[in-house]
């Protein structure tokens, strides 16, 4: 319904610049993640808000989960080019062609929610030079959830380390191959549009996913058993733009993308009742026929942390440049 609204709104632009001679500009979005998911909802609002605010000068259409057949990991490469004008990056899938960002924060890098709220502001700053220099205009950020990860599994329970040893796991960045791996897990990535089939098939068998988001790939179809193991390291997306294509707008296109962008900062950047959102997704899944199991032991979960910071202190050596620095910033601003 409201890609239809946004869609009308368009056309209706459209129509008053034909009649006064303007011609309107038509950008394209990439968005890797499912059209269902509220980070979607919130670039298709994202999208109307930039329509009404250039008066129908510039146009995006939004185009969800991969549909243009850019892959996310690919960003640094194709958004540069203008393959699309815009799209969204995520650093957690930047190790290969920008190690730098992929190391300012990995998964296990903060032990509680409230310290990645800390390290929001400083990651942003970090971003924007990062990106920059990359011809990759960050024209502004939209927070995810606070989320916990959990390990959703097919066929048997698994809420141990001892039991996940025996599994495939799949996970959605390197660092977390390397941290697992250190735990003696063998891990591999699997993107999350491929992973629905990837569980149903048995490439793996077990996966670490967000429950708040489970539902979005019918993650309950292929798995039977899910176990909470550690808070994720929620980096905000950047909502990018090629600087070429950035650099072809007028003065008050470039602004009406800026204050689209920071409506979209200001939406996502609150976490009241994340515990309950968080709860409510676990029931919506048990009544779906996932089994919630008890939490992984303490124990465990201190031992992934140990392993993640190891980690990151070792990927944040192998990229070199300024990223042993970048960690130093955001170590600093969690008081370590």
């Amino acid at each position: 319904m409201l890609r239809n609204i946004i869609k009308i709104a368009t056309m209706t632009s459209a129509l008053v610049l034909v009649s006064t001679g303007l011609q309107a500009k038509e950008w394209k979005f990439n968005n890797g993640l499912p059209e269902g998911r509220g980070e979607s909802k919130q670039l298709e609002t994202f999208a109307a808000d930039v329509g009404r605010l250039s008066n129908g000068s510039l146009t995006i259409d939004v185009f969800h989960g991969g549909s243009l057949n850019l892959k996310d990991n690919d960003v640094a490469r194709w958004l540069p080019r203008g393959a699309v004008e815009m799209g969204l990056v995520w650093a957690n899938y930047l190790g290969r062609d920008v190690p730098a960002l992929n190391a300012v924060m990995i998964q296990g890098s903060v032990g509680s929610p409230d310290e990645l709220i800390a390290a929001l502001p400083e990651i942003q700053n970090i971003y924007t030079e990062v990106l920059s220099d990359l011809d990759i205009v960050p024209t502004g950020f939209m927070a995810l959830p606070l989320l916990k990860a959990s390990i959703f599994c097919r066929e048997e329970p698994v809420n141990s380390l001892e039991k996940l040893r025996t599994k495939k796991l799949r996970v959605w960045s390197n660092d977390q191959v390397q941290t697992f791996t250190k735990l003696g897990v063998s891990a591999q990535i699997i993107g999350q549009n491929d992973l629905y089939v990837a569980l149903q098939t048995g490439v793996v068998d077990c996966a670490v996913y967000p429950a708040l988001f489970a539902h979005t790939i019918s993650l309950n179809e292929v798995t039977k058993y899910a176990s909470y193991l550690y808070p994720v390291a929620g980096v905000p997306y950047v909502l990018g733009a090629s600087k070429g294509s950035w650099e072809s707008l007028s003065d008050s296109e470039r602004q009406a993308i800026s204050t689209a962008a920071a409506n979209v900062w200001a939406r996502t950047n609150e976490y009241s009742g994340a515990e309950d959102k968080e709860q409510a997704a676990r029931a919506k899944l048990k009544a779906q026929g996932v089994e919630f199991l008890a939490a992984f032991p303490d124990s465990d979960r201190a031992s992934f942390l140990d392993a993640a910071s190891s980690t990151w202190l070792e990927i944040a050596e192998e990229a070199g440049g300024k990223a042993p620095q970048y960690r130093e910033r955001i170590l600093k601003v969690l008081g370590r």
